[in-house]
Order: structure tokens, then C-alpha cells, then sequence
């Protein structure tokens, strides 16, 4: 299953920098903006993994169990 996520992309100078408001902490960047968005792709995927192995934030510790 794919889910969407909004995708933020600035440029500063000659790189571009992009972040999604939906899933904190994420965020990438690229000398074009293809390339942030595909940086913006891989971070989300590694929080996402993360968040799947280790439960949801602020959950307790035997929340997700191994």
C-alpha cells in the first residue's frame, strides 16, 4: 500500500530543500527538485521503518512487541 504524503520544496541557492509537514523530521535535498523530492522519499521511508519497529511515538514499550 502507497500512501501520500504533501511534499514542500524550496530552493536555497543552487540546492533545492524539501520537508513534508506530515511526517516530522523528514526532510531532503537535491541540486534539482526531482532529486529532493526522491531524498524527501527515502527519509520518509526510514521514519516510517523506524516508527514500524519501534511503535508509534510516546507508546509504551511493550506496545509493539517482537
Amino acid at each position: 500500500m502507497n500512501k501520500m504524503y504533501n511534499a514542500v520544496v524550496k530552493r536555497d541557492g543552487k540546492w533545492h530543500i524539501a520537508y513534508s509537514p506530515d511526517v516530522p523530521g523528514a526532510n531532503g535535498q537535491g541540486r534539482t527538485q526531482d532529486e529532493a523530492l526522491a531524498s524527501l522519499a527515502e527519509a520518509i521511508a526510514l521514519i516510517l521503518e523506524d516508527q514500524r519497529e519501534d511503535g508509534p511515538p510516546g507508546a509504551p514499550p511493550d506496545a509493539n512487541p517482537q
